[in-house]
């Protein structure tokens, strides 16, 4: 008999938009253990090699079988550090779970039917810390009087990953953090509605044990220069810049007031506590008509932030993700977009926005857009958009936000013309060492090869940990 996959709890969405409080709850353990039995435990186990890191999936889940949560959390932690945030954010629907067997084939996302890793992952990650299960240093602690250390740059998951890795090899690192939080766009672009910062600030505390130190509100490249950090006794440099340069439409009327980047809105939100304000120093525009523009989980994120803003504000909900193909293309995560649509935002889709229309203030009021179809593939395997002549119409937006992607930030790169970057000012990378034209400077994450995934940021941070540790082993 078919075995039905174990749905996960969340707060019902009339009572969840009310506050930015977690909306999935997770597996208790009885779920989680009725869940871990439909695994078929495969002879070659799919769902591994669809793991940018590697993690042990068809052993840790029948550790979950045999209630040896202790076990499985240290076989997850064998090659990921940060289980509970990867079981809450990673997309898994496109990478471990699209490669369990019970996926139907040629879905460009995985089936209902697949195993829910990313919630098992999530329970054993969560068991593990509120157990207080730490994963020490190495046995022999092989650089402990070493005198190496590491300048790690940026506190997002591959340079928080890559801490970790060198930390627990004795190695000295410091983290150099360019805003006056840690986390990177694990705080600052993922709302507390899907990572809460307790979980996210436990993690941060595991690696100060280890050793690591911190020093915020220091930007390299304008604070310090490579060759400055290197001249103060640093080892190897890594650069986990990620990218922060928002793009934008390039359509007319795109500087009218009210109108943020993806990046501006959820910082204020998730860094600044706007949504609190003015309890809070930092304020944000709430639209009685608010837009946003984009179809990944950052469109999301924006989107039921937004309507939560408005809720709080006790205006009347009305919030539209504007995107230009169907929800079959969209790259957000499935969950993502169910809980959206659950928590009352409404979508177009094919519409494609050509200009912005503002008030005598020069306040956006309205947004002119075309209706399309789709066409060919284009260059990222998707069909391409296609504009349908004389379908113009206009949608009321008095507040719209742009979610179409972030681009590498140049602050450093164009201070350090020896670190080469490829066209789209991403830095070129070793793909085996991670290391840069720059001998011992080491990168990885969203800096390279532009936006991706948390998991795939930690999976380029413990190569070039490891590459890190090689090169110095020899010496």
């Amino acid at each position: 008999m078919k075995k039905i996959p174990v749905e996960i709890s969340q707060i019902n969405a009339k009572e969840r938009i009310n506050n930015f409080g977690e909306v999935v709850l997770g597996y208790t353990e009885k779920e989680a253990e009725e869940e871990a039995l439909r695994c078929l435990q495969c002879k070659n186990p799919s769902c591994i090699s669809g793991c940018p890191v590697g993690i042990d999936i068809k052993k840790f889940i029948f550790q979950i079988t045999q209630k040896d949560y202790r076990g499985a959390y240290f076989t997850i932690r064998q090659k990921n550090n940060f289980p509970s945030i990867c079981g809450r954010v990673c997309p898994a629907e496109y990478q471990c779970r699209k490669s369990c067997i019970l996926t139907k084939k040629g879905l460009p996302f995985a089936s209902d039917e697949a195993i829910n890793i990313h919630f098992l992952e999530r329970f054993i990650g969560d068991y593990g810390i509120k157990n207080n299960l730490e994963v020490s240093q190495n046995k022999g602690n092989r650089f402990s009087v070493s005198g190496i250390k590491v300048a790690v740059v940026g506190s997002g998951p591959a340079g928080l990953c890559c801490a970790g890795e060198l930390a627990r090899e004795g190695i000295k690192v410091v983290v150099f953090e360019g805003l006056h939080k840690l986390g990177g766009v694990l705080r600052y672009g993922i709302p507390a509605f899907r990572l809460p910062r307790d979980i996210l600030d436990f993690e941060i505390n595991y690696l100060e044990k280890l050793g690591v130190e911190f020093v915020l509100n220091c930007i390299i490249g304008k604070t310090k220069t490579l060759e400055e950090l290197f001249k103060e006794g640093f080892s190897a440099v890594f650069l986990g810049l990620g990218a922060g340069t928002p793009s934008f439409l390039g359509i007319p009327g795109e500087n009218l007031c009210n109108i943020y980047s993806a990046n501006e809105f959820l910082t204020r939100l998730n860094l600044m506590s706007a949504y609190e304000f003015p309890q809070a120093h930092t304020p944000i525009n709430v639209g009685r008509h608010m837009l946003v523009i984009g179809g990944g989980n950052t469109a999301m994120d924006a989107a039921r932030a937004a309507l939560r803003l408005q809720r709080i504000n006790g205006l009347p909900l009305d919030t539209t993700i504007v995107y230009r193909r169907t929800e079959v293309e969209m790259p957000a995560r499935r969950l993502e977009i169910e809980h959206a649509r659950q928590e009352g935002i409404k979508f177009e889709f094919l519409v494609k926005p050509t200009a912005f229309l503002g008030d005598e203030a020069g306040k956006v009021k309205k947004m002119v857009a075309l209706r399309c179809k789709l066409g060919e593939p284009d260059a990222s395997g998707r069909p391409r958009p296609i504009e349908i002549e004389g379908s113009d119409f206009q949608i009321d937006a008095d507040v719209v936000i742009v979610a179409i992607g972030l681009k590498a930030n140049r602050i450093l790169t164009d201070v350090t013309p020896d670190l080469k970057i490829d066209k789209y000012g991403d830095v070129m990378v070793d793909k085996q060492t991670q290391e840069t034209s720059i001998k011992n400077v080491f990168a990885g994450g969203d800096i390279v090869g532009g936006e991706g995934t948390v998991i795939e940021a930690m999976g380029m941070a413990k190569r070039a940990a490891q590459a890190i540790v090689e090169r110095f082993l020899k010496q």
